[in-house]
């Protein structure tokens, strides 16, 4: 019996084809485009308020909802759907509108919108709003249940995952290390149950229904050895080595200190680094991203318009 259990294919010629054509490397805008990400990766976007973060999320989401084709016109979509989960309640709906509308009558060469087509990559995005831990988690666990619904209403899968500033409630978790969960003592929430939950119910997500995971997280400050290396001088701290170059080089080894469980740190396959220059083009900032998962020598440096997102060369 085990023999024959061996023996059968756990799958067929036509599973293993759409499963491998699904899984192939993903083409992302910048600054995602030096690494090769495939459905199932968990992608932390880190950096300071503000880095241009939730804009990459949005031109990501735009690729996304726009269809390869439409009319005749060719817009080099994926028409897929995205979920976006929002932690930060900050979240515009109406930037990503302004923006898609602004990729569509870029690639159109027109300004006359196509209201249809519109609406039609709207429907595409499903916008989620939680304000503490328990939402999310409550969202996590129907999550299967809502994609399911809503292939069938779209007749296409999803395709990203997007988590909005993970650690938004990191504060308010620390802090709460022993809360009853709906008045059984026996369950407590804490950050790293919260954490741990969070990752269970991802990655069951992901398996039943395959998505590449994009997750912002803001750096905090306070952390790491910028702090000790600063002296008190009256009312200001000011660097042992002011120089604009050891500035720089001190100030990036600080602001990647982790803070969130290790189980969530475990669970991401690649991490890049934002952050804002002092420099900009035209009067619009140049920000710059650097790779920490995997480690990358190379930095982009890239600006953020109405129509999408650029490299500065």
């Amino acid at each position: 019996m085990a023999l024959a259990d061996w023996i059968n294919a756990d799958e067929s010629a036509k599973d293993m084809l759409s499963r491998v054509l699904l899984e192939r490397p993903l083409l992302l805008l910048p600054p995602l485009h030096r690494v090769p990400l495939r459905v199932g990766n968990v992608v932390e976007i880190v950096g300071p308020s503000p880095s241009a973060k939730t804009e990459v999320l949005i031109q990501a989401a735009i690729s996304s909802i726009l269809p390869k084709e439409w009319g005749g016109v060719h817009y080099g979509g994926l028409e897929r759907l995205v979920i976006y989960i929002d932690l930060d309640c900050r979240f515009d709906v109406h930037r990503i509108a302004q923006s898609l509308k602004h990729r569509i009558s870029e690639i159109q060469e027109s300004t006359f919108l196509n209201e249809e087509l519109f609406q039609a990559c709207m429907r595409r995005f499903s916008y989620i709003r939680c304000y503490n831990s328990y939402e999310l988690l409550a969202v996590l666990k129907t999550l299967q249940t809502r994609l399911q619904k809503e292939t069938e209403l779209n007749g296409l899968a999803a395709h990203l995952l997007m988590i909005d500033s993970i650690g938004a409630f990191y504060w308010v978790d620390r802090a709460s290390k022993s809360l009853p969960l709906d008045g059984n003592n026996r369950k407590t929430l804490s950050l790293q149950s919260v954490a741990q939950t969070v990752v269970n119910e991802i990655r069951q997500l992901i398996q039943g229904q395959p998505m590449l995971v994009l997750v912002t997280k803001a750096t905090i400050m306070g952390m790491g050895p910028l702090a000790s290396n600063m002296k008190r001088t009256g009312t200001k701290w000011i660097p042992q080595d002011n120089s604009k170059e050891n500035l720089n080089r001190r100030l990036e080894q600080y602001v990647y200190q982790e803070y969130m469980p290790s189980v969530w740190q475990l669970f991401v396959t690649h991490r890049i680094f934002l952050t804002t220059s002092d420099s900009k083009l035209g009067d619009v900032p140049v920000h710059v991203s650097q790779w920490l998962i995997p480690p990358l020598q190379v930095s982009d440096r890239f600006v953020v318009r109405d129509a999408g997102i650029s490299i500065v060369t």
